[in-house]
C-alpha cells in the first residue's frame, strides 16, 4: 500500500518532506512509507486520535473498519488516502474513510473502489513481468 501511496503523492505533485504524514494503523500488510516520509503512526485506539488525525496534511487511513475515519477527523484541504476495502452495513463495498462526509473538507480523496486498487494491481502486473523477465533472462 504504502508503496502505491507514495507514487499517488508523487504523481499529484505532494512534496513529501514538505507534509506531515499520518498512517492509521501499522499492519504487517501495509507496510510504511519510507521511514523519512513518516512523522506519526497511529492505532485505532491512540488517545485524541481525531485531533492527531486532523494535524495531518496527507491521512492515509488502513484500519480495516468500515467508514472508522469520520469528518471531524480530518483537516481542511487534507489529503485523505483510503486504503481499506470493508464492506458496511449493507454489504456494499466501502472504505475507511467515510467517503461521503469527509469529501468535502478535501482537497484529494481515493474513493473506495476504484482509488488504491487499479495502482496496486497495475504495480502487481509490473512486478510480475518483471519477475518473469528476470527468469528467463530476458533483457529490458
Amino acid at each position: 500500500m504504502s508503496h502505491f501511496a507514495g507514487k499517488l503523492l508523487k504523481r499529484l505533485g505532494e512534496t513529501e518532506e514538505a507534509r506531515q504524514k499520518f498512517l492509521e494503523k501499522a499492519s504487517s500488510c501495509v507496510p510504511p512509507l519510507e521511514q523519512r516520509e513518516l512523522d506519526t503512526i497511529c492505532h485505532s485506539r491512540t488517545k485524541n486520535l481525531a485531533e492527531v488525525c486532523r494535524r495531518a496534511d496527507i491521512l492515509v487511513a488502513a484500519v480495516g473498519i468500515p467508514k472508522f475515519v469520520k469528518a471531524d477527523m480530518v483537516k481542511e484541504g487534507a489529503v485523505v488516502i483510503d486504503v481499506g476495502m470493508d464492506r458496511d452495513e449493507n454489504g456494499k463495498l466501502c472504505g475507511d474513510v467515510d467517503f461521503e462526509n469527509v469529501k468535502e473538507k478535501c482537497s484529494f480523496i481515493t474513493p473506495v473502489p476504484g482509488g488504491v486498487g487499479p495502482m496496486t494491481i497495475a504495480t502487481l502486473m509490473k512486478n510480475t513481468l518483471k519477475a518473469c523477465k528476470l527468469q528467463k533472462n530476458i533483457a529490458d
